[in-house]
C-alpha cells in the first residue's frame, strides 16, 4: 500500500514539476521578490519591513496559485487522458490514488516553498547587508504558508472530486479569500442577532481560518510567534486538511467513472 501510494506521489510531482504554470508562477514569484528589493531601497529606514511583507506575501499567494491550478487538474486530467483507468485496473484503490495525489503536490509546493524562501532571504540579506536571529522567526511565517497549502491543495481535491475545473477552481479561490478574512467574519457573526447570526457563525467556522495562519506583519516588525500558536496552528491545519481529503476520497470512491 505504501509502495502504491509513494509511486502515485513521485509521478504526480514530476507531472507537477514539468507543467509551464509552475514555472510561470515562480518566475513571477521571484520577480516580485525583485520588486521588494526595489522598493526597499526606495524606502529608507524600512528596508526589511517591505521586503519581508512583499516577499512572503508573494510566496503564499503564488504558492497558494500553483495550489489551486494544479490541483484542479490532478484528477480531472487523469480522467480526459483515460490514464486514470489504467491505473485503477491494477491493484491501486481510489483512495490510494487521491492520498498519492495529494502528497505528490503537498511535495511540490515545500519544494518551491523552500527555493522562494532562499529567494527572500537573500533579498533580505542584500538590503540589510546582515541577518539576526529575528529574521528566524521568517522560518515560522513560511511554515505558516506551508499550513495554508495543506489546506487549500485538500481542498482543491474535494472540490475537483466532484466538478468540474473552472467550478473547482471558483470554489477554491472563494474559500481562500474567505478564510482569508475568518476572524473578522467571526467577529460580524459574533455581532449579528438571531438566526442570521448563528448562520454566519456556522459558516465561518466551517471555512479554513487562514487568517489564523497570516503572521506575516507581526515577523516583518520582528515580533515573536507563540510556541502555543505554532503548536495549535499546526494541529488546526492538519485536522482540516485530513477532513477535506477524507471528503474528498469518500466523494471519489462513490463516484461513476463511466
Amino acid at each position: 500500500m505504501n509502495s502504491r501510494i509513494f509511486t502515485i506521489a513521485r509521478n504526480t510531482f514530476r507531472e507537477a514539476v514539468r507543467d509551464r504554470v509552475l514555472y510561470n508562477l515562480i518566475a513571477f514569484a521571484l520577480l516580485m521578490v525583485g520588486a521588494a528589493i526595489l522598493v526597499g531601497q526606495i524606502s529608507i529606514g524600512i528596508e526589511r519591513l517591505v521586503v519581508l511583507n512583499l516577499g512572503l506575501s508573494a510566496v503564499s499567494l503564488f504558492g497558494m496559485l500553483i495550489a489551486i491550478f494544479i490541483g484542479i487538474g490532478l484528477v480531472s486530467k487523469e480522467i480526459d487522458k483515460r490514464t486514470l483507468y489504467t491505473v485503477l485496473s491494477r491493484p491501486v484503490r481510489r483512495w490510494e490514488f487521491i492520498v498519492g495525489k495529494y502528497l505528490g503536490l503537498a511535495g511540490t509546493l515545500v519544494v518551491n516553498t523552500v527555493l522562494m524562501t532562499v529567494g527572500v532571504f537573500g533579498a533580505l540579506y542584500y538590503v540589510s547587508h546582515k541577518l539576526d536571529k529575528l529574521d528566524g522567526w521568517v522560518l515560522v511565517a513560511v511554515y505558516f504558508i506551508v499550513l495554508q497549502f495543506l489546506i487549500i491543495t485538500a481542498l482543491t481535491l474535494l472540490f475537483s472530486s466532484f466538478s468540474t475545473t473552472i467550478m473547482s477552481a471558483v470554489f477554491a479561490f472563494a474559500l481562500f479569500i474567505i478564510g482569508s478574512f475568518a476572524e473578522d467574519l467571526r467577529g460580524f457573526a459574533g455581532m449579528t442577532p438571531g438566526i442570521a447570526g448563528w448562520l454566519a457563525k456556522g459558516a465561518a467556522y466551517a471555512v479554513p481560518n487562514l487568517s489564523a495562519l497570516n503572521v506575516i506583519a507581526a515577523v516583518a516588525h520582528g515580533e515573536p510567534v507563540a510556541g502555543q500558536l505554532i503548536l495549535f496552528n499546526t494541529i488546526y491545519s492538519m485536522l482540516y486538511a485530513a477532513a477535506a481529503l477524507s471528503g474528498a476520497v469518500i466523494i471519489f470512491d462513490r463516484r461513476n467513472l463511466k
